[in-house]
């Protein structure tokens, strides 16, 4: 059974960073895609950003030139870096992780929350 586990969110005033950490109970190159979703009060789950086994990295616009993901590998662990923080980012982040290269993949974490306010 796959497990994903999040870490790294709080609490940050606008304009600050965090870095959110998903570590994998399993190697991440075993994924075709591990990516970042993110979940705010009332309105549906959306993807943030995404990661491929090859290494292609993809941003939503609401995020590009603010929001870096990235992977060690050998920590088998995957990374959300977080600048320039609006209030608007304010969500649960989840990491998800799938084989087949459907989006989103079966595998979840249990979220972890970002509030972004003074």
């Amino acid at each position: 059974q796959a497990q994903l586990v999040e870490s790294g969110g709080g609490l940050v005033q606008p304009g600050g960073s965090l870095r959110l950490s998903c570590a994998a109970s399993r190697s991440i190159l075993y994924y075709s895609n591990i990516g970042w979703y993110r979940q705010a009060l009332g309105k549906q789950r959306e993807l943030v950003a995404l990661i491929t086994r090859g290494g292609v990295t993809n941003h939503v616009d609401s995020v590009k030139g603010r929001f870096t993901i990235s992977r060690d590998n050998a920590r088998n662990t995957v990374y959300l870096q977080m600048n320039s923080l609006k209030p608007e980012d304010t969500a649960v982040y989840y990491c998800n992780a799938g084989v087949s290269g459907t989006l989103p993949g079966p595998y979840w974490g249990q979220g972890t929350q970002v509030t972004v306010s003074s």
